[in-house]
């Protein structure tokens, strides 16, 4: 039994005040201080963790002024810090805070104008990059900084860095592109900036308050400081991002413009509330030239050559990289792209283990393929001698391009997949030189990182001398994090050395230190001056960028940090290891992702509450870890404890423990939860159930964080403690009882359609809208149309023909008893492709039982049914299984629970199978003239995840029988598996279906014939909100050739 585990992390009673004060105000947006809440906000994708005292959600501008108005009442004056926070994905800490963190991404995420006339967009800072230029792309406009995490960047987390990304060299940084921002500072007052002449700026400089104070101060520092700004400043296109002196009167505009300033402030000036953005018209035409080379040296030295033919932009990847990417679900779409090139006889064999994406944009597509025609040219020609690129990959294809550039995009998140303790680590990753300094820099770096025997990666925009440097670091280990100062230090050295700054374009976070290194003390006290200007009482993001003149007390925020690893080594080793993909979070945020058609985290982007992202539980589940190795260790140092393992078993157990006492002890724990008593493990509960367990995460999540294995785990340990609800032991007995009640499938529905059935079973249980038990039992119908005997013995027996002609339908509990016909129909179209079908009797696979987190009776099915279906593959018959989340268990949940790498039997899905039988297939192939059905598949997101190729070979087996397939980009349906049917999860299932499958499916009835899914779970969905049961694909192909034939 686990035991209970508190904290010490509370929230202060001053902040307990404030908080209060804002609820009796009139913000209505939400107020967290659970310790959940505050641990979501402490990590970004930075090597840094510091815990908040509280986070707060606006929902529009008032609200933000509401918040600081009352952090500016004399009793909070001095002691409310306010940090806003955007996506998240922040590398150096920059919205880390022990105050109270300002989220403006759930509830002030709205497109409010657009103007094409005049070529602008109004928007609310917590719109994310690809939200906006996706509603922009139909008018043929898109906003232009484009950032790797795109699909969570937020535009006010990207003012307030100055975010710039690929193809920067041409479109330049944020600022660039900001024309007017809405902004509130520190004591409530609202500031509008925009590009100010002279007469306009006086007339501001006479404004009451702190508003007219800052136009005052930066004037007179840009005007006094004009030759040192000018000397200071490097001539860059990947400037020092942090209050641009240089831009507020030297921009297009040639006003004062303090959006330039306020732009990479970090929100340590004011909180942006709204912004107006510039567009630009979008390029007709893409090409994109994916050059390949041996070695990285080489691509930094061919950098220059290929400027000179003007491209868009030009990205490189390492080796490093690359080879993590062959562990992901992007490789299986690119890689033909960035494949081996052979030497000029064609035997002598070149690896590419570096590439550079050279990208050509422009409205003349003739213009655009001369100039990558000249550059393959001087390639081509180079090619076949030492140290040259050694081929490329050419292509115009939107569907490539957008691939290949998600790779690269997916970079960050590879290198936290990278193999053993030491992970590559941002700290000194966008340093930035002069294009032309770039090869020798690095050179040195790379020797320096070396003489520590470190491991790095490296990846970046060489079009702009800037490279993204990871060093792998085991932050666990207390004489490696002492590196971090080390090469830190020395980065520093050598990047002023080759006229670079530290800091071009993540923004300075906890590298604020160093500003004075490349500002100089004299602009860094001016620096501290505006500070002073915006924020006199040090309120908002303190520590970062610079403090107020006036606060001498008051200091950066330490490069050494607070760190992760910090925490991570207060971990039992044997945990690290057993939760390894929850520890190797690197807080990318690649689950935030906010398109709907996408099928990671559906559970985050219906609540928009990190909790129930994969980074929120993995970040719960290692303060679990570390609360649970603390509170054991205290506790075995206390008294001689017997041992317990973390798996939940106990390694030996007290005399005279027996089942009694254990359940006697859960039911006084569980009455104590609903008497108050707080343990942790009730927040990370909250945020485990509400998990899908659609595993979206597991492939989507470039770590690989897999939620649903380790919820199993820690559901096992939670109710080691507290009683189980019953509907998780309906839940988990679905096959057993199933299997009972298809036998009698007419009482049974009777019973649970009876209402006072259902209003038992929805309020008091906690389940509701459950299936129906078919009317024809699987069973019965086989004996009653003489299916082929199954003998083991006998199969073995066949003969290698009659072996080639025979299959396997392994049966689930899904198919077999709520939805008979789809098994039957499967059985017919095998039999109408000529094979010999052998239908297996029902066995339990287990997979309900390891979504409740009954491990140890799961590992009892998992090992009996492993036993038996050894032993049927014995007779070398293919085995197919019909629902996707059943077949996929034995290649994952079966393996982990049994500690294998590999089974001795393979499971196939349908589609899996009949692909592999093309001659059989075309032979039964329908007319293309007699087929006017347009079939569409929307996928089960479990199968398209962990099942890569599957929704390809649906299409593939359809194409080969001479029908269209169409597959519709959909997320997830919201049932998945039991998920829906619980009452407390309802509205979110709904939700959830509603964000991409109810966009899909058409009002009209016959049109509705063609809509085709694999899971039962989303038939039963579709059944639930539109009143119809879709088709299976494999009943939709037995139509046709019935229809046929």
């Amino acid at each position: 039994m686990i035991p209970r585990i508190s904290h010490s992390e509370n929230t202060p009673q001053i902040v307990q005040s404030f908080l209060a004060k804002l609820r009796n105000s009139n913000f209505s947006g939400d107020i967290q201080h659970d310790y959940a809440s505050r641990l979501v906000t402490a990590t970004d994708n930075s090597i840094y963790q510091v815990l908040p005292q509280a986070v707060v959600f606006p929902k529009n501008y008032k609200e933000i002024q509401a918040v600081l108005k009352i952090a500016d009442q004399q009793q909070f004056r001095h002691s409310i810090k306010i940090t806003p926070r955007g996506g998240g994905t922040g590398t150096n800490g920059q919205s880390l805070t022990e105050g109270i963190v300002l989220d403006c991404s759930r509830y002030m995420n709205r497109i409010l104008e657009t103007n094409l006339k005049e070529g602008w967009v109004r928007v609310e800072p917590g719109v994310v990059l690809d939200q906006l230029n996706e509603h922009l792309a139909q008018k043929n406009v898109f906003f232009a900084p484009d950032l790797s995490p795109s699909n969570r960047a937020t535009l006010g987390g990207m003012v307030n860095t100055d975010a710039c990304g690929k193809g920067s060299r041409i479109y330049g940084r944020t600022s660039d592109h900001v024309l007017e921002l809405s902004c509130i500072l520190s004591n409530g007052e609202v500031l509008e900036s925009v590009p100010l002449d002279t007469e306009k700026l006086n007339s501001y400089k006479r404004k009451s308050g702190i508003t007219g104070e800052v136009f005052k101060v930066v004037d007179r520092v840009v005007l006094e400081k004009a030759d040192l700004i000018e000397e200071v400043f490097p001539k860059m296109n990947r400037f020092m991002t942090g209050y641009n002196l240089a831009k507020v009167y030297s921009n297009a505009e040639k006003k004062f413009n303090l959006n330039y300033l306020l732009s990479g402030s970090e929100g340590t000036l004011a909180i942006v509330s709204e912004a107006k953005l510039r567009l630009t018209a979008l390029p007709k035409h893409k090409l994109l030239l994916v050059v390949k080379y041996e070695d990285f040296d080489d691509a930094l030295r061919d950098a220059e050559i290929l400027l000179e033919n003007d491209p868009a932009a030009i990205e490189t990847i390492d080796e490093k990289i690359l080879s993590l990417a062959k562990e992901d679900e992007i490789y299986l779409k690119i890689k033909d792209f960035i494949a081996d090139e052979s030497g000029k006889s064609g035997k002598k064999f070149r690896p590419t283990r570096t590439i550079s994406l050279i990208e050509f944009c422009g409205n003349n597509r003739k213009n655009l393929e001369k100039q990558v025609s000249a550059l393959c040219k001087i390639i081509d020609a180079k090619k076949n001698k030492s140290g040259e690129a050694t081929g490329y990959y050419r292509t115009s294809d939107p569907q490539e391009i957008k691939d290949l550039w998600s790779l690269r995009k997916k970079g960050v998140g590879l290198l936290g997949n990278t193999k053993g303790e030491r992970k590559p680590l941002p700290f000194v990753e966008d340093t930035a030189v002069p294009p032309e300094n770039l090869a020798g820099y690095i050179r040195e770096f790379r020797k320096l990182l070396e003489s520590y025997g470190l491991e790095y990666a490296m990846f970046g925009h060489v079009d702009v001398g800037c490279l993204h440097v990871r060093p792998a670091l085991d932050l666990k280990n207390p004489d490696e994090e002492a590196w971090i100062r080390e090469l830190s230090d020395k980065v520093v050295t050598l990047v002023k050395k080759y006229g670079g700054v530290m800091w071009s374009e993540h923004g300075r976070g906890f590298r604020s230190e160093y500003t004075a290194d490349f500002f100089g003390e004299e602009l860094h006290q001016d620096l501290r001056r505006i500070k002073e200007a915006f924020d006199p009482d040090n309120r908002l993001n303190p520590g970062k960028i610079v403090t107020p003149l006036s606060k001498n007390a008051d200091k950066v925020v330490p490069l050494e940090g607070p760190l992760r690893g910090h925490k991570d080594r207060q971990i039992a080793p044997v945990l690290l290891k057993e939760y390894e993909s929850a520890i190797n979070c690197n807080g990318n945020g690649a689950c935030f992702d906010y398109l709907p058609a996408n099928v990671m985290c559906p559970s985050s982007r219906i609540t928009r509450d990190r909790i129930h992202s994969p980074q929120g539980r993995a970040g719960l589940m290692r303060e679990w870890l570390r609360l649970l190795s603390m509170t054991r260790s205290a506790e075995h140092s206390e008294r001689n404890k017997v041992a317990t393992d973390f798996n939940g078993e106990s390694q030996k157990k007290s005399i005279g423990l027996n089942l009694f006492l254990s359940v006697f002890q859960k039911i006084k724990n569980t009455l104590r939860k609903k008497q108050g008593e707080y343990d942790f493990s009730h927040e990370v509960y909250e945020s485990m159930v509400g998990c899908l367990v659609c595993k979206a995460c597991v492939t989507q999540c470039p770590v690989h964080v897999n939620v649903p294995d380790f919820r199993s785990k820690f559901l096992n340990h939670y109710h080691s403690r507290y009683l189980r609800p019953l509907k998780d032991y309906l839940v988990g007995s679905t096959e057993t009882v199933g299997r009972l009640f298809s036998n009698m499938p007419r009482p049974a529905n009777a019973i649970f359609s009876w209402k006072l059935s259902r209003k038992l079973l929805k309020n008091q249980i906690g389940l509701r809208d459950l299936p129906q038990y078919s009317p024809e039992s699987v069973r019965l119908r086989l004996l009653n149309s003489a299916a082929p005997e199954f003998d083991v013995d006998m199969m073995i027996a066949l003969t290698r023909k009659e072996l080639e002609g025979s299959v396997i339908m392994l049966q689930d509990a899904f198919t077999s008893f709520y939805e008979s016909q789809v098994v039957l129909e499967f059985y017919q179209l095998l039999c109408k492709l000529g094979f010999k079908v052998y239908v297996a009797p029902f066995h339990p696979n287990g997979k309900p039982l390891h979504v409740k987190g009954f491990l140890s009776q799961f590992q009892k099915v998992a090992e009996k049914n492993t036993k038996w279906l050894a032993h049927v593959a014995r007779c070398g018959i293919p085995m197919v299984g019909l629902d996707p989340s059943v077949v996929l268990t034995y290649r994952d949940e079966y393996l982990k629970i049994l500690g294998e790498n590999q089974l001795t039997f393979e499971v196939m899905l349908p589609q899996e199978f009949l692909i592999t039988r093309t001659e059989i297939l075309l032979k039964h192939a329908v007319s293309v003239k007699d087929n006017l059905q347009d079939y569409q598949l929307l996928g089960h997101c479990t199968e398209k995840t962990d099942a890569q190729l599957s929704q390809e070979q649906w299409k593939e087996v359809f194409k080969l029988l001479g029908l269209s397939l169409r597959l519709i980009p959909v997320g997830c349906c919201g049932m998945a598996g039991t998920y829906g049917h619980e009452t407390e999860h309802y509205e979110e299932s709904r939700g959830i279906y509603n964000l991409s499958w109810k966009k899909k499916i058409p009002e009209d009835h016959f049109l509705r014939q063609n809509i085709l899914t694999t899971g039962f779970s989303c038939r039963s969905q579709i059944k639930r909100f539109e009143g119809f049961r879709p088709l299976h694909p494999l009943q939709a192909l037995l139509r046709e050739i019935n229809l046929f034939n």
